[in-house]
């Protein structure tokens, strides 16, 4: 979509100043000239798959979701929070269409079986949405051996989108990552967070900045299949991954912070759309965004092709044209 000028001078000035675009404020003002909403029932008969779904964004999302009427699948660690998250999803929609699936995105070897015995179940998939996220206090590593963010945030989707790519074919993934990306270059040579002090914070923007350019890598391999990749940044929402994770930012910023819903919107405007999007854009307020804050710190060619190297050779699977 293009902006009037006026109207895109004030929205990249919102975008550079933060507290303007990544508040409440900017979905306030941006409404008057964002993109129309998705058609009421623009999902109906087509099955979207939410990770991280058992609360905040990836609850917002599965609302926004199923009340323009998709098959909503909602995956966590718990099975009595997503058990509560239906719940709550068909207090307000009786007739909402919503499975939960007992799946922890940071296992592999479990992510890649839950990818197969889902694909038999759905065999036809709209979408997916990576939303499940965390911030371990301390560095912790999984039972195989990589550390915590990074398999939640990078491999663990990696393995769940490729495991379903046959499901996919013609459809659509978005990965929910963060603003916090900006700060942060590719850690190409040490994915792992193993050298200096680990900071949970730097580590969570760290893998964020690796969803960036995975969202490119994806969108540029599975073009083929049809499947179109995008990323979205969803502003400072009001939600346990802000308020518990970053109590002092919550605190300083409570008055300005969005909703969920909010938050949620644009990721559920990338599923719904019938507008011309293409593949492999970096989103906020159903705007793409450039992918760095400044033209500086900007990963090189070989960089993208270590970490790419690192993610295939991670989750053990072959390199494109393989």
């Amino acid at each position: 979509m293009v902006l009037h000028e006026a109207a895109a001078a004030l929205d990249w000035v919102m975008d550079k100043s933060l507290v303007l675009g990544y508040t409440k404020i900017g979905p306030a003002v941006r409404r008057n000239w964002w993109p129309h909403d998705p058609v009421p029932g623009a999902l109906i008969g087509r099955h979207v798959l939410v990770t991280g779904a058992s609360g905040g964004l990836g609850l917002a999302t599965a609302r926004g979701l199923s009340r323009l009427g998709a098959a909503v699948h909602l995956t966590g660690r718990s099975a009595s929070r997503l058990d509560d998250a239906r719940s709550l999803l068909l207090e307000e929609q009786p007739l909402a269409d919503v499975t939960t699936h007992v799946a922890d995105v940071s296992d592999l070897a479990a992510t890649a079986e839950f990818a197969r015995q889902f694909s038999a179940e759905v065999p036809s998939l709209h979408a997916v949405v990576h939303n499940a996220g965390v911030m371990p206090p301390k560095r912790t590593t999984t039972p195989e051996g990589h550390e915590l963010s990074l398999a939640t945030h990078v491999l663990g989707p990696h393995v769940l989108t490729y495991g379903l790519r046959g499901s996919l074919a013609g459809g659509r993934v978005v990965l929910v990552t963060s603003g916090g990306a900006y700060g942060q270059r590719l850690a190409a040579d040490d994915p792992e967070y193993t050298l200096g002090d680990y900071s949970p914070v730097t580590a969570y923007a760290r893998t964020k900045r690796m969803q960036l350019v995975l969202t490119e890598l994806w969108a540029r391999d599975l073009e083929v299949d049809g499947i179109r990749i995008h990323s979205m940044h969803p502003g400072w929402a009001d939600t346990p991954g802000v308020t518990d994770s970053l109590p002092r930012f919550a605190a300083v910023t409570g008055p300005l912070l969005r909703d969920a819903d909010s938050g949620a919107d644009t990721a559920v405007w990338l599923i719904a759309t019938d507008d011309t999007i293409g593949t492999g854009g970096f989103w906020h307020d159903r705007r793409r965004r450039p992918t760095h804050y400044a033209p500086i710190g900007v990963e090189t060619p070989e960089q993208v092709g270590r970490f790419w190297d690192f993610v295939l050779d991670a989750t053990q699977q072959p390199a494109p044209g393989a």
